[in-house]
């Protein structure tokens, strides 16, 4: 006879990470919500004396430039819960609203990195003309990676990983809220290190890497390489560049 004592069997690993199971289902809600979570525990860092009470006030687009981009980590949630509810149809109609957003922010994030820079520069005093990479290498992946995702809208599995990126690549400016992050330009390891949560995913659900990662991946992991150095090595061309954008 069976012991009393013994435990209930071990849940199958396959419910978990299997086709189906939960980490396959809830995957890219669960990110959405990591999103939300990264925006609101790094924007709280400073938000308070750079926006609400910030001394010089600073320029109303900021404001117009924070409302875009929490609205697209909302829209984003919201999209993730319409394919985890199967509302598909819902999914793609408000689809073309994030992609008027995406644009919306793509012009507002080039244009809000040159007003900031001069605004540091004249009213801070804290002038760091090469910090254009950053913002200018966000705003171009970002469009991008949601052109490609637009392009693709009728392959899921395409389409889901490149918006994942897309939003990925947001999250370095939270995460440079926080000084120890900032000050020694850990945000784009930070950030990598969730994108790889994607291909952690693959791995266990999929056993393979999708095509969308292994392409991807090693382009933007060089590339934040070269605009680290372009923002840290200041290189004379790049700050003949980004003084003259600045003026």
């Amino acid at each position: 006879m069976a012991s009393i004592s013994q435990g209930a069997p071990a849940r199958p690993l396959h419910s978990v990470t299997g086709r189906n199971g939960l980490l396959d289902r809830y995957f890219y809600f669960a990110m959405s919500l990591l999103f939300a979570a990264v925006v609101i525990t790094g924007f709280s860092q400073t938000v308070n004396r750079n926006l609400f009470h910030a001394a010089p006030p600073r320029p109303v687009l900021l404001w117009i430039h924070g409302a875009a981009f929490s609205a697209w980590v909302v829209f984003y949630i919201l999209q993730s819960a319409l394919v985890r509810t199967h509302n598909v149809k819902v999914h793609r109609l408000l689809g073309w609203f994030g992609a008027g957003l995406a644009a919306l922010m793509t012009v507002l994030g080039y244009t809000i990195a040159v007003i900031m820079g001069r605004f540091d520069a004249v009213q801070l005093h804290q002038p760091d003309p090469t910090f254009l990479s950053v913002p200018f290498f966000d705003m171009t992946t970002f469009s991008v990676l949601v052109g490609l995702a637009i392009y693709w809208r009728r392959k899921p599995e395409v389409h889901r990983r490149l918006m994942f990126l897309s939003s990925c690549c947001l999250m370095d400016a939270p995460l440079g809220r926080f000084d120890v992050i900032f000050n020694s330009a850990m945000f784009f390891p930070c950030l990598d290190a969730i994108m790889l949560l994607g291909v952690v995913r693959d791995l266990m659900v999929n056993r393979r890497v999708h095509a969308v990662y292994r392409y991807a991946l090693p382009v933007l992991f060089v590339a934040q390489g070269c605009v680290v150095y372009l923002w840290r090595g200041s290189p004379a061309w790049w700050l003949s560049v980004t003084r003259g954008i600045l003026g």
